[in-house]
């Protein structure tokens, strides 16, 4: 059966605030009268967009902007009245990443991931998602990209950390999965001393905890345990190694692994004990609850 297109009379009275949910924005607080969200177009600390509950309205004060539900579709996705009433015909899920079901493993055979651009970290729906993990875009784009790429002719972009031999870990809001060849990302800052984690997120909280992470150790992203036991000899040659591996079995199986093998590595996951990984901690953790506990291992 053909699915029947909104006309725009029906397109504007489309709850605004159910749709900016359903991009994954809610209000920061609200009145009868209007809801206060943090503007979906840029990252901020102070609400400045305002939706009139009455009048299903909103209004951008950061650009002085405003309009309708098809306008505010038009503006979060960069498409046409026409577009706009495509997707607002149809599930609303499918805003901004990855429009389609995580790939099997035999599309990804038949379709390899095509990485077509990687640029400086802009996107607002890849801006939310880190915020929504509690990272900021600014350590983000430290070490990660904003990477555009293809998996049988459809168009994604994603977060990406590259890995030393040249593919990605692609991660968004719905997604995750990399590109060939699969490998470690090694961060190297010529340094004597090494910290290890999991995963991109992993790396990322650590690089929000502790800014200055880098300044003295290289920086290991394992992206599977799978590797640990091919990096034994290479952590083996660093002077003193801190592992941030997950506290699951796997984790604490490598974890256990990597002390055994190389006798200069530390367990720091007691910084985070209670929790699968350190990125579960800090989004689940009071920043006075993370500042103390990072105080108790010794880490600032």
């Amino acid at each position: 059966m053909k699915e029947k297109r909104l006309d725009c009379e029906k397109a504007r009275n489309i709850d605004i605030v159910s749709t900016l949910a359903k991009s994954g924005h809610f209000p920061v607080r609200k009145t009868e009268k209007e809801a206060w969200f943090l503007s979906p177009f840029r990252t901020e600390t102070q609400a400045s967009f305002k939706v009139s509950l009455k009048k299903n309205y909103w209004i951008d004060f950061g650009t002085f902007q405003g309009g309708s539900t098809i306008d505010l579709v038009m503006k979060m996705e960069n498409c046409s009245v026409k577009e706009a009433l495509e997707r607002l015909s149809g599930n609303m899920d499918h805003f901004s990443f990855h429009r389609r079901p995580i790939p099997t493993k035999t599309e990804h055979r038949a379709n390899p991931i095509e990485i077509i651009e990687e640029k400086e970290i802009e996107h607002w729906a890849l801006q939310t998602y880190l915020s929504s993990r509690k990272i900021s875009t600014k350590t983000a784009r430290k070490l990660c990209k904003e990477v555009h790429y293809k998996i049988g002719g459809r168009t994604y972009f994603a977060i990406g950390l590259q890995n030393r031999s040249g593919g990605w870990e692609l991660r968004n809001r719905y997604w995750k999965g990399s590109s060939s060849p699969k490998d470690v990302s090694l961060i190297k800052n010529d340094s004597k001393n090494l910290a290890i984690t999991e995963g991109m997120f992993d790396i990322l909280t650590l690089t929000e905890l502790i800014p200055e992470i880098g300044d003295g150790n290289d920086l290991l992203v394992l992206n599977t345990t799978a590797f640990v036991k091919r990096m034994i000899t290479e952590i083996g040659d660093y002077k003193e190694v801190m592992l941030f591996l997950d506290r699951d079995g796997t984790g604490l199986g490598m974890t256990e692994l990597l002390l055994e093998k190389c006798p200069n590595s530390k367990d720091m996951s007691s910084l985070y004990v209670g929790f699968k990984d350190m990125n579960e901690w800090m989004v689940k953790s009071t920043k006075d609850e993370v500042r103390q506990r990072i105080q108790d291992v010794s880490l600032s």
